[in-house]
């Protein structure tokens, strides 16, 4: 299985440890985690931006009046 090698301070160290330890999780599923946390949440962000260019590129919105009058309950 493929590896990665981090250099990180002594005192980032002591403090991924720290982490680590208060959250019952070993160091390596929590670089796991958290770098696929990081590349979710910029998928989402990459989403919810073309999504938001869709939507004011070819919205439509109706009023509140226009659904009732279109669902019958006039």
């Amino acid at each position: 299985m493929p590896g990665f090698f981090i250099n990180v301070s002594k005192e980032e160290a002591q403090l991924i440890r720290s982490f680590s330890i208060r959250h019952d999780i070993n160091i390596e599923d929590l670089f796991k985690e958290s770098v696929l946390e990081k590349i979710e949440d910029e998928l989402d962000c990459q989403m919810y931006n073309k999504a938001m260019e869709e939507y004011r590129n070819h919205s439509v919105s109706y009023t509140f009046d226009e659904v009732k009058k279109e669902l019958g309950f006039d």
